[in-house]
């Protein structure tokens, strides 16, 4: 999988910046290119840490998962330790 298009990183750039603003999140000490350089430097991680994290699952479902299957399990994880109402976000309910 390659990593994703300028204009989807600029996509999480702005999003991340409007959420930041809306929450009042300190986003001083950082500039909008030093936060697009994060987030290219994160997706550029990802393609390059795919097999780690593909070899990591269990072997059942590593075999059996689709990649954008993978790729949510990866994503809802990740959510979670934001808070769980951002896990709700990406597949509703989880209680």
């Amino acid at each position: 999988m390659a990593t994703l298009a300028l204009a989807d990183q600029q996509r999480i750039q702005r999003g991340l910046m409007h959420h930041w603003s809306r929450l009042r999140e300190a986003t001083a000490t950082w500039t909008k290119a030093g936060l697009l350089a994060a987030v290219q430097a994160t997706d550029a991680w990802i393609d390059e840490n795919q097999t780690s994290y593909n070899n990591s699952l269990p072997a059942q479902f590593r075999a059996n998962a689709t990649l954008a299957q993978k790729t949510l399990l990866f994503c809802c994880v990740a959510a979670a330790r934001v808070s769980i109402a951002w896990l709700r976000l990406l597949v509703g309910e989880v209680d």
